[in-house]
């Protein structure tokens, strides 16, 4: 019989309210490492992700943070992204109710005002990610010199991403005599350093799933053009419901957001790039089925937690065995079955095939096969493995909770939306969606494949013209690269430049224009030497300052187009010469100022 909670020491406030949730047996690793936790011993735990460490290092830290005094926290937890810090921020919070520790997060992407505000009210736990933390540090809003319990988790991808040297800064400004306990998906490298220079006798706990225990998914590998990836992708997220969707590049994520929701699957993108505001409200319409697939990026794999996941699709095939087992890790989880499907253009097959080696998987790709699906997600999850955790101290072996119930054989799959618990949002009728991965070069395969032609059969009253409106390709024909179609248009522009100003020579040597004068813009544009000898001498003094009307010639110049009339023994406007204004006006730079008055052969009066 597998021991409770209260058996292995947890506090019966903290034990009754895991049980309110319905979580009665511990996980392998949290019945491994909560005695010694609890007992202040640090703790060097290595399990999978999905393996449930945040409850096994939350419950000791809200047993044993006390009460922070404002700007001056007494728990510390480190990790790498946003989403697991917002979420682990959530799970303290809820292990702490009602009258815990409180439990705050901070990372960067929000502003500082109210995190400034919670650390001023006296935050007991902070959830920090490295950066953000070091930057409160640094402005002197927070210190860590009363930091009796630190958390390190996920230190393996902490280390991937260079937060290492900031997390050893922050380290050495905690208290010498703290609790530290260290969670990674591996112990060696860079994370070994961490544990040999900051923990004091650490207990370790190793805890390493097999086979039978990995995600408890279902992995097929199928073998589809680069082209037809997007549609198979709709297919399945239509099949399975709530899916995750992992590509290389935030770009792709984009991209693969807007062209599913264009062939009718409603989905949001998730990556770096993203605001914090639009990465919650992603993550919040993904939980509560309001879209039906999440495109996420390798960054936001470990931060991604929602229950119910039924599928995860690796539309880019990830570059090792470990971002592998992390973006698998999103389905399947806490007991439940789940299936990971790889989808593998011909050019990626020796890629993906060194990829199976490393994980243990059989080499080899499949057909793509639709119906393989239904089959898979109605059998049961597998039994849970028997091997009990590496560990210092063993403790009896636990099991897991009961997988949720499966359906009969031959029976229909419900809708996601009655899964979910939720109306099914009315679905957008559009063409098949076609993978044109020539608009984006989103990984170094795209440059080597080139997009067919739409189908012409479209389905009965559609277009198969492009959804942004250029016409399809001929048979053979290929599209230029994206680089190609920019230089044109920088070239069609400069051309159109010249051809303008050519024109505009040609109608001032035919004493026409092509457009309407200005006066008010025509001035400006044109130098002292271009408006001709004699205005001055022709036109008398320029301006209101003339009398008798001697400044008025110009001005009927200027606005009827024609020469002025003789007034007061003033000769006529003389013709238009060149480098003259269009309309027979002429100026001098002396009748230009205005402020005197010019003579033409005798005196203006």
């Amino acid at each position: 019989m597998s021991p409770s909670f209260a058996d292995l020491g947890v506090p019966p406030n903290i034990a009754s309210n895991l049980a309110a949730r319905g979580i009665d047996a511990p996980f392998p690793i949290q019945a491994a490492t909560l005695p010694d936790a609890l007992a202040g011993r640090d703790i060097c735990g290595r399990a999978p992700t999905g393996s449930g460490k945040t409850i096994a290092f939350g419950i000791p830290m809200v047993h044993r943070v006390t009460k922070a005094a404002p700007r001056r926290p007494r728990g510390l937890v480190l990790v790498p992204t946003r989403e697991l810090a917002s979420q682990v921020c959530e799970e303290l919070n809820i292990l702490a109710r009602p009258k815990g520790p409180w439990v705050e997060a901070f990372y960067g992407g929000v502003g500082f005002d109210k995190q400034l505000r919670a650390l001023n009210k006296g935050v007991d736990i902070a959830v920090c990610c490295p950066g953000r933390l070091a930057d409160l540090i640094n402005q002197g809003k927070l210190s860590l010199n009363d930091v009796e319990f630190v958390v390190i988790d996920e230190a393996d991808r902490m280390a991937d991403m260079g937060f290492l040297p900031e997390v050893k800064r922050i380290l050495d400004q905690c208290r010498e005599d703290r609790q530290t306990l260290l969670f990674s998906a591996t112990l060696d490298g860079d994370v070994d350093v961490l544990i040999k220079k900051y923990q004091r006798n650490p207990a370790r706990h190793e805890y390493e799933a097999d086979q039978a225990d990995i995600s408890r998914a279902e992995h097929l590998f199928w073998s589809v053009e680069r082209t037809d990836r997007l549609q198979t992708a709709a297919s399945i997220i239509d099949r399975m419901g709530p899916t995750v969707v992992f590509c290389r590049t935030k770009r792709g994520a984009d991209r693969i957001a807007k062209q599913l929701e264009t062939s009718g699957v409603r989905a949001a993108a998730i990556h770096g790039d993203r605001s914090q505001s639009q990465r919650e409200r992603a993550l919040e319409s993904f939980h509560r089925g309001k879209v039906a697939a999440l495109v996420a990026t390798d960054v936001a794999a470990r931060g991604i937690h929602v229950d119910g996941v039924e599928c995860v699709i690796h539309f880019d095939p990830p570059g090792d065995a470990k971002d592998y087992v992390h973006r698998s890790g999103r389905t399947a989880r806490a007991g439940n079955n789940g299936i990971v499907v790889s989808l593998v253009p011909a050019e990626l097959r020796k890629a993906v095939g060194d990829l199976q080696k490393d994980l243990g998987y059989e080499k080899g790709l499949t057909r793509k096969d639709l119906t393989e699906l239904d089959e898979l997600a109605s059998r049961p999850a597998p039994a849970p493995s028997s091997r009990k955790p590496s560990s210092s101290s063993r403790p009896t072996g636990t099991t897991r909770p009961e997988p949720r119930p499966v359906r009969a054989a031959g029976a229909t799959r419900p809708d996601r939306s009655t899964r979910r618990g939720h109306e099914a949002p009315a679905r957008v009728q559009a063409a098949p969606a076609t993978d044109r991965s020539d608009d984006f070069t989103d990984s170094f395969a795209d440059d080597l494949a080139t997009v067919g032609p739409r189908p012409a059969d479209a389905g009965p009253g559609r277009s198969s013209a492009r959804p942004d409106g250029r016409e399809p390709l001929a048979d053979g024909q290929k599209r230029p690269s994206g680089a190609a179609r920019r230089k044109a248009k920088r070239l069609n522009a400069i051309e159109a430049v010249r051809l303008e100003r050519t024109r505009d020579e040609d109608d001032l040597q035919d004493g026409r224009s092509s457009r309407e004068p200005n006066p008010r813009t025509e001035r400006k544009s044109r130098g002292p030497e271009s408006w001709g000898p004699g205005a001055a001498k022709a036109g008398g003094a320029k301006g209101s300052g003339g009398r008798g009307g001697s400044g008025s010639a110009n001005s009927h110049a200027k606005t009827t187009g024609k020469p002025a009339a003789k007034a007061g023994g003033r000769a006529p406007a003389p013709k238009r010469s060149q480098g003259s204004r269009p309309g027979g006006e002429t100026r001098s730079s002396a009748g230009r100022t205005g402020g005197g008055r010019a003579r033409s052969g005798g005196s203006s009066r």
